[in-house]
């Protein structure tokens, strides 16, 4: 696919949040026509999804220095905490906002939600741990620093 026809499918990151507009289809909502609850969790998955895809797009010697650091990493989501605020419904466009709250060692949290016309509909906190060989390892500084969630004082 080329570049044109692509652009604007992952979202964009700016002023250090990941902003990316979702259609609701009616796949994407229950028999009331409302979104299911736990398609949120996908949309969210999304947003994070592609926050990251786009910080390797941007960055791709970044993420081949990681890969060589630690071998296989991935992100897995450690927790998550959400509140549903009110519904969305099919054909609205919602925004998955996605941004670094808190850099720990192996995990970061992030704060996201999920607005439609700025009122906001799901807000989420999710903690992620970065993992490579199946173990929990240290973030990267390189990779924390293109997230912009390195913090001072905290360790490489």
């Amino acid at each position: 696919m080329t570049d044109t026809l692509t652009a604007g499918l992952d979202g964009e990151i700016r002023d250090g949040r990941h902003r990316l507009a979702v259609r609701v289809y009616y796949e994407d909502t229950d028999f009331s026509g409302v979104v299911y609850y736990a398609n949120y969790l996908r949309f969210l998955e999304r947003g994070r999804s592609n926050y990251l895809r786009l910080l390797g797009a941007d960055q791709r010697a970044l993420f081949e220095e990681t890969e060589r650091e630690a071998p296989g990493f991935a992100f897995v989501v450690r927790s998550l905490g959400i509140e549903y605020r009110k519904p969305a419904r099919m054909d609205d466009i919602v925004l998955v906002t996605t941004e670094p709250a808190e850099v720990r060692g192996a995990s970061i949290t992030l704060k996201q939600n999920v607005t439609r016309d700025d009122v906001v509909l799901v807000e989420a906190t999710v903690k992620v741990a970065f993992v490579s060989g199946g173990r929990a390892r240290p973030i990267p500084k390189a990779l924390r620093i293109a997230m912009q969630a390195d913090q001072e004082g905290e360790p490489a």
